[in-house]
């Protein structure tokens, strides 16, 4: 009797194909509750930073330099003051809308007269200023602070520090030896000199947190570069005369990003706090520009409130505070779920 060989069905052998949704580390960031929690709280502070314009209106000079003379004009997506508002916004809307000059706050849903129109303050005044105002246009100038600074530090740190772990030798010792003479001084206080000796504004801040963050980066990336390029494909690729350039950036950089992937989304949260940080301190952006840290500033005389009254002016402290920890929070949660999805080791 002759053998007969079965070949085996189409749809016995053929197994399903693997989407992006349905690939390993997207299931098991859908599989993490508070990395979901995460993600939502940064498209919520996402949106809030594009769509400022809707949700706090222009006021003021903002108006003027916005060539309208309503508020309205800018919920309007025919019209040229709506893309204006949104992409090309002037600096005066960054200014934090003041109701009065009267330092005393007001509560939350107070309505106050200016030039003969009436204003009301969702969340209350800090020293004339709105707050809800100053949250919500802060949102954007958190995400441009964040974005900027990241894009700088993590650009630098893989051109220095993929230079310094490649080629080695006289190379990597002296990158080495100037990342140990960043890193003798305090972050803070190199940032605390540059905006000193420069004009507090925001590309003092982009410049300030750049300097000093980029050497972070660079040693991390250094160590996995040292790591992979001792692996055989490295050589085989450098038997077969590629370039140094192709190897490192082809070769060699895709397969070490995975942990500089996780910081960069761990430290987009840390930046708008250190800004703020400093902004309390009265070394931030200058007085009445839309920034959380500052919103807390104006608060500082009235943070204890009147005696037998600790708690009457609350809300100038509680919402900027608890927009900060949530924005923080949520590149946190964000970050710790990325590190463990990527995770070769968890399964």
């Amino acid at each position: 009797m002759n053998a007969t060989t079965v070949a085996p069905s189409s749809a016995a052998t053929s197994e399903p194909r693997e989407t992006f949704w349905t690939s390993r580390v997207v299931r098991r960031f859908r599989r993490n509750k508070l990395a979901l929690i995460g993600l939502f709280l940064v498209v919520t502070f996402i949106f809030t930073a594009i769509f400022a314009p809707l949700m706090a209106t222009p006021k003021g000079n903002c108006l003027r330099d916005l060539d309208t003379t309503s508020s309205t004009s800018v919920y309007n997506p025919f019209g040229a003051v709506f893309w204006k508002a949104i992409f090309a916004t002037p600096t005066s809307c960054y200014q934090i809308f003041r109701l009065d000059y009267s330092p005393q706050p007001k509560p939350p849903g107070s309505v106050v007269n200016v030039d003969g129109q009436n204003f009301t303050a969702f969340m209350g005044t800090s020293d004339g200023y709105d707050v809800w105002y100053g949250i919500v246009w802060g949102a954007r100038i958190a995400f441009v602070l964040s974005l900027a600074v990241e894009t700088i530090t993590v650009l630098l740190g893989i051109i220095i520090g993929s230079v310094a772990g490649y080629f080695g030798g006289w190379v990597d010792n002296l990158i080495m030896r100037l990342i140990d003479v960043i890193f003798a001084f305090p972050g803070t206080i190199l940032t605390v000199v540059m905006i000193t000796i420069l004009r507090p504004s925001v590309p003092t801040l982009i410049a300030a947190f750049s300097i000093t963050g980029w050497a972070g980066y660079a040693r991390i990336l250094r160590g996995e570069i040292l790591k992979t390029r001792a692996l055989e494909f490295v050589d085989g690729a450098r038997a077969l005369g590629v370039s140094d350039a192709r190897i490192i950036f082809r070769h060699i950089l895709p397969n070490t990003l995975t942990t500089l992937t996780v910081l960069v989304v761990l430290d987009l949260g840390t930046v708008p706090l250190s800004a703020a940080g400093l902004s309390f301190l009265g070394l931030g952006l200058p007085v009445g520009f839309a920034d959380w840290g500052q919103l807390i500033n104006f608060a500082r005389s009235w943070i204890q409130g009147p005696p037998g009254n600790p708690f009457a002016y609350w809300y100038i402290t509680v919402f900027p505070a608890l927009t900060i920890i949530l924005f923080s929070l949520s590149w946190n949660l964000l970050g710790a779920a990325l590190r463990d999805a990527l995770d070769p080791r968890e399964r």
